[in-house]
């Protein structure tokens, strides 16, 4: 808070008297009538804002008469106005201790008993869009497939950023520019995947130095120590990049085109478009918004179903 101005009555604290934070916020009045049978009335009877408390430090050539300036203020017990920032209280000084080492160097702590809080309430607060939640995920990712430096992934990447920017709003979309979205975002973490299953292996291998057995020549050893160290170093962000994607997966879920998600172990993509739209040949759509080419259906995965079918363009939605 060095740079926040703090004012109590006419005084401003100055440098180090400014504190490093203040607490605002409190509790609640509440009288609790306890009934028979274990029921409860409480009756809320207004906040009960916490004191205001905090330290510092008086330094300089007028250390000494500030301080005592700020005691006589305590010593008066009137009400003053403390702001700082947006915030304005009502307060009485309750207690002022100053510790005297030097005429220039005073440090004192302060307790003010908060009368009324005059702070303009906050009774709204605008939700964020989500334009900008896939504007800022899309950066983030963006970035961390930066910091990946895999080839494919930078280019999936790339389609998934060009899908996102050529929607103007998610918030209205049809279920097609939805699915024009979620395929590139299923190709993303299907590369993202793989890449993770990769490092895993990698570093698995570290249970003999280099991941080599003896007498193999030195050049392997180093070669294959060198890629465990790349792939340790790739699992945090590979692992960050999921969790932004999944989000952006999940964020577009919330769309009312959006459909819904299935785990599934198996199967395939004509039985899930047969069962959700009464027609097999509808399957297009679900494979689309997965990024996936082929309906068979192999491991454990969760599949987004739009909640419309989408027969347009075919799988590659031309």
């Amino acid at each position: 808070m060095a740079t926040t101005v703090v004012t109590l009555g006419d005084f401003q604290f100055r440098d180090m008297e400014v504190p490093e934070s203040i607490l605002f916020g409190g509790g609640q009045a509440l009288v609790v009538h306890k009934l028979v049978g274990g029921q409860r009335v409480v009756d809320a009877m207004g906040p009960d804002d916490a004191p205001k408390d905090w330290r510092g430090w008086f330094r300089g050539q007028d250390a000494v008469s500030r301080a005592r300036y700020i005691d006589t203020l305590r010593k008066q017990g009137r009400a003053l106005t403390l702001t700082w920032d947006a915030f304005r209280f009502n307060v009485v000084i309750a207690t002022f201790e100053a510790d005297f080492r030097r005429a220039y160097e005073i440090p004192y702590r302060i307790s003010l008993e908060v009368v009324e809080d005059l702070t303009a309430p906050i009774t709204q607060v605008a939700g964020g869009s989500i334009d900008d939640a896939m504007g800022d995920d899309m950066s983030s990712a963006i970035g961390l497939g930066g910091s990946i430096g895999d080839g494919a992934l930078s280019s999936a990447l790339g389609t998934l950023n060009s899908a996102v920017t050529g929607v103007s709003s998610f918030a209205n979309a049809s279920t097609s520019v939805i699915n024009s979205v979620l395929g590139p975002i299923g190709t993303v973490l299907t590369r993202t995947n793989q890449l993770i299953a990769g490092a895993g292996n990698s570093i698995q291998n570290i249970g003999t130095l280099g991941g080599v057995l003896p007498n193999t020549p030195i050049g392997l050893s180093s070669q294959s120590l060198a890629a465990q160290v790349v792939a340790f170093n790739q699992l945090p962000n590979l692992y960050a990049l999921q969790n932004v994607v999944g989000r952006m997966r999940s964020n577009l879920g919330s769309v009312a085109g959006a459909g819904r998600s299935v785990p599934v172990s198996g199967g395939n993509l004509m039985d899930m478009a047969a069962s959700q739209y009464g027609d097999a040949t509808a399957w297009t759509g679900i494979a689309k918004a997965n990024g996936l080419s082929d309906p068979m259906l192999t491991g454990l995965q969760t599949i987004s179903v739009p909640l419309r079918a989408d027969n347009a363009g075919g799988l590659l939605g031309d």
